[in-house]
């Protein structure tokens, strides 16, 4: 099968950081996939196929590590669930 090696950057070290270099990682993706970001990115501001889905994948683990954070349901959600419950008599 037919990849194209896009690099992902990644700052590992202090010494890396202080310096102001980064190191990289190969991550394939299949060629029609590639060729269907490069068109996508025409006209966008992005220079390469590689900036686009390190940014991409940038929002995508922020997203993650937020929703790890914060709490699965509100307070109002909680009321909401008990009002349920115990109309159900589940809950006194």
């Amino acid at each position: 099968m037919n990849r194209v090696s896009l690099l992902e950057s990644q700052v590992n070290d202090e010494k890396d950081k202080k310096e102001g270099r980064r190191k990289f990682t190969t991550v394939s993706l299949p060629v029609t996939l590639y060729n269907k970001i490069k068109k996508l990115i025409e006209g966008s501001g992005f220079t390469s196929v590689s900036d686009y889905v390190t940014y991409v994948l940038r929002e995508i683990v922020a997203m993650h590590e937020y929703e790890k954070k914060s709490e699965p349901f509100t307070p109002e959600d909680v009321e909401r669930i008990k009002e349920k419950l115990r109309s159900l008599g589940y809950l006194d």
